[in-house]
C-alpha cells in the first residue's frame, strides 16, 4: 500500500515539476525580468552596498526586529543544504558538465522572481506587538487578496513541508554522514540534535538569527577555501572546464541520454530546485527583516539565488569536473560518493572527514532555517504560545524520528506540497507584482534624487489594502487586540 502510495505522489511529482512548474518559472522569470529592466543585472553593485550596509547596521537595525543581513542568512540557511553538493553531482551524471550553464541560466532568471516576491513580503509585512515583523505570501494573500482559506492552505502546507518533512531529511542526512564518517549511532546523533535544535528555536527569532549569522558565512567559507584549493591544484585544465561546460551546453557528450533535452531540463531542474525562487518559501524570512525601504530586502534576496546557485553550487561543479572523477556511463556513481570520491582524488583520505563535517553544518542550518518558515506560519495561523510550543515539540520529535527512519515516501509527499506551495505563490506574485514595480521606481527615483537610503512611505501607493508596516503599525494592532 504504501509503495503503491509512492508511486502515485511520484507520477504526480514528475508531471508538476518536469512540465507545468518548469514553464511557469522560466515564464515568470522572464516576465519578472523584463518588467524589472533586468534588475537581478543592472542592480547587482546595489545589492552588494545594501548587504554590506545591513552587515554594518546589524545591531542597530536589529533592536526591534532581525536586520537585513540576518533574514539573508536565516533564507540562505534553509536554502543552501546538501543538495547543493550531492545535487550538482547528480546533475553532472545525468547532464553532463553542460547542465551546469543552464543551471546558471535559471539563477539568472529566477533572482527576478526573488527580488519580485521578496519585496512584496515586506511591504506587506505585519508588526509584532512585542516589536519586530512577520510576514510572507501567507499574509499577502490573506490581506490583499482577500482569500484567507488559500493562506491557511499555504501556512500549514509550508509548515509542514519545510519545518518537519524537510527537517526530518536533513537530520537523516546528518546521521547517515555521521555513522559512515565515525560510526555514530544514528540514535545518539538523533538525540544530540534534539538538544541542539531545541537550544536554538526556543530561543526564538533572534537566537535564530544569531545563530544563522555565524553558521552561514562560516560553512560557506569553509566549502570555498576546499573548492578554491582544488582550482588552483587544477589551475591549468580550468579554461578547459569551462570550455566544456558551454561547449556541452549545446553539444552534449553522446553518452547523455535523452541528449540535448536532457541537458536543457537537468540543469533548469537543478537550479529552480537549488534556489527556491518563487516558491513562496524565502519571502518567510525577507519580510521579517528591519530596514527603510522593501526593495533593500528585495536586492538582498535576489543577491541570496546568486550565493546559492552561482557561488555554492558552482563550487561543487568545480570539485567534481576538475576532478575527472564523474562518469557519464557509470549513473549510479553520482551524489554524495562522487563528490567525496572527488575530494579524495585530490586532498586525501581525511576529506571523509572534512565532508561529514560539511554535511552537518549545511544540514543542521537547513533545519534552523526550515523552522523558522514553519514558525511564521504558524504565527499566522493563531497567536497562541500552547501551539507554538507544542509546534517546536513537534519539530524536535521530526528531527529525532528522521536520524534513524527511512524517508522516502515523506520526501516524495514533501515535493509534493512544493509544487503546491509554488503554484499558490506563483499565482499571488504575479497578481501583485505591479506593487513591487511601483517599490523598485520609487527607490530608484530617491537614489537618482541624491538620497543614498530611500525611506518607502506607504501612501504613495494607489492601494495601500494589507499594508500594515510603513506608518500603519497601529491600525494593524488594533485590529488584533
Amino acid at each position: 500500500m504504501l509503495e503503491q502510495l509512492d508511486n502515485v505522489i511520484n507520477q504526480v511529482n514528475g508531471f508538476l515539476w518536469s512540465y507545468v512548474l518548469i514553464v511557469l518559472l522560466i515564464g515568470i522569470g522572464l516576465y519578472f525580468t523584463v518588467r524589472t529592466k533586468f534588475v537581478q543585472i543592472i542592480y547587482i553593485k546595489e545589492m552588494f552596498r545594501v548587504l554590506t550596509h545591513g552587515i554594518k547596521s546589524n545591531k542597530k537595525d536589529g533592536a526591534q526586529g532581525i536586520s537585513s543581513f540576518q533574514a539573508f542568512c536565516i533564507s540562505t540557511a534553509s536554502r543552501v543544504g546538501v543538495g547543493n553538493i550531492a545535487g550538482i553531482a547528480i546533475a553532472i551524471t545525468l547532464g553532463g558538465p553542460g547542465a551546469i550553464f543552464w543551471m546558471w541560466v535559471i539563477a539568472l532568471v529566477g533572482a527576478a522572481t526573488g527580488f519580485v516576491e521578496s519585496t512584496l513580503a515586506q511591504i506587506y509585512k505585519v508588526p509584532f506587538r512585542k516589536g519586530g515583523y512577520h510576514g510572507g505570501p501567507a499574509y499577502y494573500i490573506a490581506n490583499v487578496l482577500k482569500q484567507p482559506a488559500v493562506a491557511a492552505l499555504f501556512a500549514v502546507l509550508i509548515t509542514v513541508t519545510f519545518a518537519l518533512s524537510y527537517n526530518s531529511v536533513q537530520s537523516n542526512t546528518i546521521a547517515s554522514s555521521l555513522k559512515d564518517a565515525y560510526d555514530f549511532d544514528p540514535i545518539i546523533t538523533g538525540l544530540v540534535l534534539c538538544i541542539l535544535t531545541s537550544m536554538v528555536i526556543f530561543g526564538g527569532a533572534h537566537r535564530i538569527a544569531k545563530v544563522t549569522q555565524f553558521l552561514v558565512p562560516f560553512m560557506a567559507i569553509a566549502y570555498f577555501i576546499v573548492a578554491f584549493i582544488i582550482l588552483a591544484k587544477n589551475i591549468t585544465a580550468f579554461p578547459a572546464m569551462l570550455g566544456s561546460i558551454f561547449y556541452q551546453a549545446f553539444c552534449p557528450d553522446a553518452a547523455i541520454g535523452g541528449g540535448f533535452a536532457a541537458v536543457i531540463m537537468t540543469g533548469i531542474k537543478r537550479g529552480l530546485f537549488s534556489n527556491e525562487a518563487g516558491e513562496g518559501s524565502v519571502p518567510n524570512a525577507a519580510a521579517c527583516a528591519v530596514t527603510s525601504h522593501p526593495v533593500k530586502q528585495g536586492l538582498i534576496q535576489a543577491l541570496g539565488v546568486f550565493v546559492d546557485t552561482l557561488f555554492i553550487c558552482s563550487a561543487s561543479a568545480v570539485i567534481v569536473l576538475l576532478s575527472g572523477q564523474y562518469d557519464l556511463t557509470n549513473p549510479d556513481y553520482t551524489g554524495i560518493a562522487l563528490v567525496q570520491g572527488s575530494l579524495k582524488s585530490q586532498l586525501g583520505d581525511w576529506v571523509v572527514y572534512f565532508m561529514s563535517f560539511t554535511i552537518t553544518l549545511f544540514a543542521f542550518s537547513s533545519i534552523i532555517g526550515n523552522y523558522y518558515y514553519g514558525e511564521i506560519n504558524i504565527n499566522y495561523l493563531t497567536s497562541s504560545p500552547v501551539v507554538m510550543t507544542i509546534f517546536r515539540i513537534f519539530v524536535v520529535f521530526m528531527v529525532f524520528f528522521g536520524s534513524y527512519a527511512s524517508l522516502s515516501v515523506v520526501w516524495d509527499l514533501a515535493d509534493l506540497f512544493m509544487a503546491l506551495l509554488a503554484l499558490t505563490n506563483l499565482y499571488a506574485i504575479v497578481r501583485l507584482g505591479k506593487y513591487a514595480f511601483f517599490a523598485l521606481r520609487n527607490y530608484y527615483a530617491q537614489k537618482n534624487a541624491g538620497i543614498m537610503e530611500p525611506k518607502f512611505k506607504a501612501s504613495l501607493m494607489d492601494n495601500q489594502d494589507g499594508v500594515y508596516a510603513w506608518g500603519n503599525e497601529e491600525k494593524w494592532l488594533k485590529d488584533h487586540e
